[in-house]
């Protein structure tokens, strides 16, 4: 009598962020969560979020749109059994970012489910802990930067201690202190923005008081820099090391700082679309690190979408 082992099921996560709206397709097999499909546009649904009274343009809820409904038919291709839609900061924090919801489900049949600070948070944590590369990982931070918000986790004995998310998205902070993104990143507007990360965490409350703790970066930015120095090397952003020095972030800061935009545009291994902001994250994660006296972070792929991915997995 033949017997075939069943087929582990499917599940798909579009994360609908404030730079890029992401896919992760996965099932689990062998304890792990098997990455199945994965893909991210650059929607930059955030622009003018750095404003008093922030608001998804009508241009940025277009584009997000655009991006949604292409993940969403490149997903139906996989037949997953759950599908979650998800947005992060942008929409969070937007007057409007209601109306766009509505409108997704309007126009596409799924509801978007805006995300908390605290459950994006959570969602990024628990994504984390699904790395196996970091499975020999106690204690650790987690720090997630996008382009509307920073999220900052700390893990003891591998459970959350903290969980907060704050304002400190690099399209947030380009908006805020950069008046000209064409133009080289000035001096003194780098010092500006790193103190007012610096303060901003300080004022939160945030604890760096971990015993041996160790500082994860995952998010666009520190994609970017693994992709950069992997392509000097020729080797893809998964082939090189994923460690990342405070040094090697300094050294990519001064870099892209005395570039106008179109030079940075051009730089190997980062993205055209991410090029306005870059200089930007690079202060923030710097200052994070002085901040917390880290000399480096680890680099891991694994974030929200895995959070999530692996929640439908765990409730089917």
């Amino acid at each position: 009598m033949n017997s075939t082992a069943p087929t582990p099921p499917v599940v798909a996560v579009i994360d609908v962020g404030s730079n890029s709206i992401k896919l992760l397709v996965a099932t689990a097999g062998a304890g792990q969560i098997t990455t199945m499909a994965a893909r991210t546009l650059n929607a930059r649904i955030s622009a003018g979020i750095g404003g008093e009274a922030p608001r998804l343009s009508d241009e940025g809820m277009t584009r997000g749109l655009t991006a949604i409904r292409e993940l969403l038919a490149e997903a139906a291709g996989h037949s997953p059994v759950r599908l979650e839609l998800v947005a992060t900061s942008a929409v969070r924090d937007a007057a409007n970012g209601g109306e766009f919801a509505a409108r997704v489900e309007r126009e596409t049949g799924c509801a978007l489910r805006i995300l908390t600070g605290e459950e994006e948070a959570q969602g990024i944590g628990r994504g984390l802990t699904c790395d196996p590369a970091l499975a020999a990982l106690t204690n650790f931070y987690v720090f997630d930067l996008g382009g509307g918000s920073l999220e900052c986790l700390s893990f003891l004995e591998r459970q959350v201690q903290q969980a907060l998310s704050l304002p400190l998205g690099c399209v947030r902070l380009t908006e805020k202190y950069v008046t000209d993104t064409s133009a080289p990143f000035r001096t003194v507007t780098c010092h500006r923005l790193m103190a007012h990360t610096r303060a901003l965490v300080a004022e939160s409350g945030f604890r760096f008081d971990l015993p041996d703790g160790i500082a994860v970066a995952t998010g666009g930015t520190a994609s970017s820099v693994r992709a950069i120095y992997g392509a000097r090397t020729g080797r893809t952003a998964e082939d090189y090391s994923s460690l990342i020095t405070v040094h090697q972030l300094r050294e990519q800061l001064d870099t892209v700082s005395a570039l106008p935009l179109p030079e940075r545009r051009k730089i190997p291994g980062l993205a055209p679309e991410r090029a306005d902001v870059f200089p930007a994250a690079l202060a923030t994660l710097i200052a994070l690190a002085e901040t917390g006296g880290f000399n480096f972070y680890r680099h891991s792929f694994f974030n929200l979408r895995y959070g999530l991915a692996a929640e439908l997995l765990a409730s089917l």
